[in-house]
């Protein structure tokens, strides 16, 4: 195992983040977070974050770094990697990347171009254009520009839809083209990525006894601190899943039995999005398709031969 920066993507729940841990000890590696919820404080239980014991067992980087009130993007996140990648590199040690937002592994290997800033009329317009016209027809206008973003970003999705439609309007470019004109922060040499895909009924599985145990572990208390703060709902931490599900039943609108099942549901799906993505995306990536640690283990090993 000589490479000096390993790329561990997954759905959630898939075993990455114990994969990354245990090849941190074999290797002396510093883990860097790539997960776009990980990187919020007070969201360690729900997002699944390492834990003080896992983070004493070796270095982690970018994981509850940034305020709630903080929306990162993924250029923001690329520039911070690329500084964490740069030091653990003068220490002479190798590094890790894991999490399970794509965006972010594509940005570090194909490039992610510095988007102009959009003016704040700009943003504002587009705000109103969205409540105005509706998802569907919104999402319609935006496809006859940036077809790409429009197919890529999910039902409901509002900030995406109008963060694509703002950079457009703005710049009379695609936020797609953009994104395209970028070079890959890390030279396709100094790295190598594996995705874990197990069994999609394991994967299921995991995803709603994990939100069980999130639940018994603290999860409605960091959900019920960041209601506190009456924070803008489109921020991204905003939307980890499970905040809105189970928000409701803080405020009493749903029994903790309905917010777990709706939250379970929607992990679920957003694992089931995140595969999706893998297959797109990192197609050409090894896959570990092991559905328990040591197999995973195993798996990893045989593919650094």
């Amino acid at each position: 195992m000589q490479r000096r920066i390993w790329l561990i993507a997954g759905p959630t729940a898939s075993g990455k983040s114990a994969l990354a841990l245990r090849l941190a000890a074999a290797t002396g590696a510093e883990i860097v977070n790539a997960d776009s919820m990980q990187l919020y404080r007070g969201l360690r239980v729900l997002t699944a974050a390492p834990n003080a014991d896992e983070e004493a067992r070796a270095p982690h980087h970018l994981f509850g770094t940034v305020d709630a009130a903080d929306g990162w993007s993924v250029g923001r996140w690329l520039r911070a990697a690329t500084e964490v990648l740069a030091e653990i590199e003068s220490r002479g040690r190798p590094a890790i990347v894991v999490g399970g937002t794509g965006l972010y592994f594509a940005a570090l290997t194909k490039g992610l171009a510095e988007v102009p800033p959009v003016p704040a009329e700009a943003r504002r317009a587009a705000e109103a254009e969205f409540k105005q016209m509706g998802e569907e027809a919104f999402r319609a206008r935006l496809a006859a520009v940036d077809p790409a973003a429009a197919a890529r970003i999910a039902a409901n999705d509002r900030q995406r839809l109008v963060r694509a439609w703002e950079v457009y309007a703005a710049s009379g470019t695609s936020l797609t083209d953009w994104r395209r004109t970028g070079e890959p922060a890390l030279p396709a040499e100094a790295w190598r990525g594996v995705a874990l895909e197990p069994p999609r009924e394991v994967l299921y599985a995991r995803c709603d006894a994990r939100l069980e145990t999130m639940v018994r572990e603290g999860a409605l208390e960091e959900v019920a601190g960041l209601a506190l703060r009456a924070l803008d709902p489109a921020l991204p931490a905003m939307k980890a899943v499970g905040v809105r599900e189970l928000a409701a039943h803080l405020r009493g609108d749903a029994s903790l039995a309905e917010a777990l099942e709706a939250a379970q549901r929607e992990t679920r799906r957003y694992a089931k999005r995140q595969l999706t993505w893998m297959r797109g995306q990192m197609a050409d990536w090894p896959r570990i398709t092991a559905p328990d640690a040591e197999g995973q283990w195993a798996e990893f090993a045989a593919l650094q031969g």
